[in-house]
């Protein structure tokens, strides 16, 4: 997986997971990408009919995301066109997603706005998100914080 950012990009906080997790994926195309690649999207097509999306920007956005190691391009049955799958890496942002997703139906709705819903394969709501510490309990912001590195 490429690490690195573009030919004059400097990392915004180089010892910071999520300033590099936002610097490699952190924009909103790239974002609703791979949202619509975990729905099953898979062809440049596809994307772009979800999303409304212009044909140069998303060209630029599926390159990154294969250059990042978050997709993988390959060829396609016919040929002409290319798909694009999640890498392991592209499905670990799958708790990112569900987060922003739940994050989204609390902040972001109104409370008798409609709105779309994540289900597991048996029609179930996914439960909310909680972080845990090792015991178990829940975590909250106030119980922890970041050990910088030196």
């Amino acid at each position: 997986m490429d690490v690195t950012l573009a030919a004059g990009s400097a990392w915004t906080d180089p010892a910071c997971p999520v300033a590099r997790t936002v610097d490699l994926i952190g924009d909103r195309w790239s974002l609703l990408i791979i949202r619509d690649a975990m729905d099953g999207a898979t062809t440049f097509t596809e994307f772009r009919q979800r999303l409304g999306i212009a044909r140069n920007i998303l060209t630029d956005r599926l390159r990154k995301l294969v250059e990042h190691g978050i997709l993988d391009k390959s060829a396609a049955t016919d040929g002409r066109r290319h798909t694009y799958r999640l890498t392991r890496a592209g499905q670990d942002l799958f708790t990112a997603v569900v987060a922003l997703r739940q994050w989204g139906e609390r902040h972001a709705f109104a409370s008798d706005e409609p709105h779309s819903v994540l289900v597991d394969d048996q029609g179930r709501e996914l439960p909310p998100l909680h972080p845990l510490d090792h015991d178990g309990a829940p975590l909250s912001v106030e119980a922890s914080h970041v050990r910088k590195t030196a």
